[in-house]
């Protein structure tokens, strides 16, 4: 008798399992006014914090580091793969305390700045304005300079504008050739302010709107068709009531962009490590991270009120994981380690970013070099490449691409008794006709077989690369550089209008179709 129960409920479970697989069906829907995802949700950002700037892209033009004014050569040509459209600096919290002027002119006399946000270091201001817009040329981005509402002036910020874009006489213009800049830069992208409830100046909306609308005033910039896009500091995660009062009480001619801060953080008193870390910590991370579908659901609903034909951008200009800091470096660099994990948050996040294209159109990840869910990381004369760049790497064919919207139906990962969606999904259409669909299966220890419903559309070739490892916690090294890179995805059948595919457990792919 209890073998004939044993064996019944093995034959159970195995039926459970089938019928579980069955469950991940993803179909491809054909909407003509889709929107086009906008590249710039693939943007990055750069502070000064920690080894970010100083002794991450930046090493000065004596160092026996290859480079080209100072910055590193190997970042340079890993970002231009990466294709970055659009880098944002000089903060995060460090806008607020940053003033300009001081970062222009001869380097042996500028004045230095004590950081006091992250680790209280002096910094010698070798790194300013001229520094990063040529660093932006380098890399073919578009620059996102952020302002200094904080302990700044509506002056500094008019004459920083001036300085940048002005291609007539005046008096900063003027300055701009003395220090060896004759073109303007033409800068389009400017937050005003950063984080102004809290570190920006811990204001109520009420007070910043007010202090928007004035700032915003005094920046004057057109050329051609074109003009200033003007970011407002937006909500910390799921305070609501704050895009309420900026949509409300900014008027639409001195707007153009909304931003939106949120990280991926277990609890930010008692944060994970990197690397050392449980599946019930990863769990608790990719809940954290897959918030963001709400987040921007809620957030886009309040600014579709005010705002119906979606002329102001959602900008999440702030996201990724954030860790304990590695043993032994200064808790306020923010120097993390990136494993699966992160290529996890990167691929499920930018998924969502891509299904709200409507609404968001930047996005900058937290932070390109060195600290928290990096892409690059550098050591001396070293560096490699993190399980993030990878990720981003493989989905910058989503940039520029129209939305192809999707219905998905997917098993949960389940952990102990709560329950997260295994599989995410976005796809597109670019401009030569090239379909791709990126997918990834955040479940820590499930392989998940997903059938993809193309629709009327023929296709008749598939390509895949895929990114995953034989553990969570494995990370790139620098004694071993290399140990997850994409590889070619083979695991997928394609019959009439059907693809059947097999993700392995925390996997990334994208598919190509013609």
């Amino acid at each position: 008798m209890n073998q004939i129960r044993f064996i019944s409920q093995l034959m159970l479970c195995l039926l459970l399992t089938v019928v579980a697989a069955a469950q991940n069906t993803v179909t491809l829907r054909n909407n003509p006014s889709a929107p086009v995802i906008s590249r710039n949700i693939y943007g990055h950002f750069a502070e000064h914090l920690g080894r970010c700037i100083y002794d991450g892209f930046y090493v000065g033009d004596s160092s026996r580091i290859p480079n080209t004014k100072g910055v590193r050569k190997d970042i340079i040509d890993a970002l231009r793969r990466l294709k970055v459209p659009v880098l944002r600096w000089p903060g995060g919290c460090f806008a607020d305390t940053y003033h300009w002027k001081d970062g222009i002119g001869p380097k042996d006399r500028r004045p230095t700045i004590v950081n006091t946000w992250w680790g209280n270091v002096t910094e010698n201001n070798s790194f300013g304005t001229h520094d990063f817009l040529d660093m932006c040329e380098e890399l073919g981005a578009m620059p996102y300079l952020a302002g200094n509402v904080g302990s700044g002036t509506v002056q500094e910020l008019s004459d920083w504008v001036q300085y940048v874009n002005f291609d007539g006489i005046s008096p900063m213009s003027k300055l701009r050739e003395q220090n060896g800049r004759k073109a303007p830069w033409k800068v389009r992208y400017w937050g005003v302010g950063n984080e102004a409830w809290g570190c920006g100046g811990n204001m109520r909306p009420e007070y910043y709107v007010d202090l928007y609308r004035k700032y915003a005033t005094f920046m004057h910039a057109d050329w051609g068709n074109d003009h200033l896009f003007r970011i407002a500091s937006g909500a910390n995660s799921g305070d609501y009531n704050w895009t309420e009062m900026l949509m409300k009480n900014i008027p639409q001619h001195l707007l153009e962009g909304v931003a939106l801060h949120h990280y991926a953080v277990i609890n930010w008193n008692q944060k994970s490590d990197a690397v050392d870390f449980t599946e019930r910590q990863y769990f608790q991370t990719m809940r954290s991270a897959l918030l963001m579908d709400t987040l921007v659901s809620r957030h886009a609903a309040i600014m579709d009120k005010y705002d119906p034909r979606k002329r102001v951008a959602l900008v999440v200009d702030e996201w990724g994981g954030w860790y304990n800091v590695e043993t032994g470096t200064n808790p306020g660099f923010l120097y993390q380690q990136n494993t699966m994990r992160d290529a996890m948050i990167a691929a499920a996040t930018l998924n969502i970013f891509n299904n709200h294209a409507d609404r968001v159109r930047m996005a900058n990840l937290a932070q390109t070099v060195n600290v928290l869910q990096a892409v690059v990381l550098t050591k001396g004369s070293q560096l490699l490449l993190t399980p993030t760049y990878h990720v981003m790497e493989m989905y910058n064919v989503h940039q520029d691409a129209t939305l192809i919207p999707i219905d998905i139906h997917c098993n949960d990962y389940t952990l102990e008794k709560e329950k997260l969606p295994a599989v995410s999904v976005s796809a597109s259409r670019d401009k030569s006709g090239l379909t791709h669909i990126s997918l990834a299966n955040i479940h820590a220890t499930a392989a998940q077989e997903i059938t993809l419903q193309t629709g009327e559309t023929g296709y008749r070739h598939i390509t895949g690369r895929i990114l995953t490892s034989s553990r969570l916690q494995d990370c790139n090294t620098f004694t071993s550089p290399d140990k997850i890179k994409p590889a070619v995805f083979r695991e997928y059948s394609l019959k009439n209008n059907s693809i059947t595919l097999k993700l392995p457990p925390f996997s990334v792919v994208v598919l190509e179709l013609q």
